[in-house]
């Protein structure tokens, strides 16, 4: 197989911006029902992305990111997100994220009847995201 024929083009486009757009020979991310890894010719899909890092192998080396919900349509030669937040790693202020988890961790422990769980427990996760593609 010529080396050309193992990419298929990749988009992420947020609501402010088309993050990323090329060509990648494999992209990993996560989902709602979990982690998926998707090469050229993946058979059709369209799924729920869930927050977690995206990573984009391209011919000369990988490229991580930070995508917070949305959704990812899959086709044999073009794969394409729409998410609700994408950022590289130099995006992410550590400060602010560490903040974010902190304010999250303390709303799951006192979780008192006014506090959303779920809405802090998302708010945990992408907080942790951020801090993960920061390494």
């Amino acid at each position: 197989m010529a080396e050309e024929n193992k990419y298929f083009q990749l988009e992420i486009i947020t609501p402010d911006r088309v993050f990323y757009q090329g060509e990648a020979s494999m992209v990993e991310f996560t989902s709602v029902d979990g982690e998926m890894g998707v090469y050229k010719r993946h058979i059709p899909l369209t799924t729920v992305l869930a927050p977690g890092i995206v990573t984009i192998t391209e011919a000369n080396g990988k490229k991580e990111a930070a995508v917070h919900a949305g959704f990812a349509q899959i086709l044999g030669e073009k794969v394409t997100f729409l998410a609700e937040i994408a950022e590289w790693p130099e995006e992410i202020d550590v400060n602010r994220a560490q903040a974010a988890r902190a304010r999250a961790e303390e709303r799951i422990r006192s979780h008192g009847a006014d506090i959303d769980v779920a809405r802090a427990e998302i708010a945990l996760k992408k907080a942790l995201v951020r801090l993960d593609v920061k390494h």
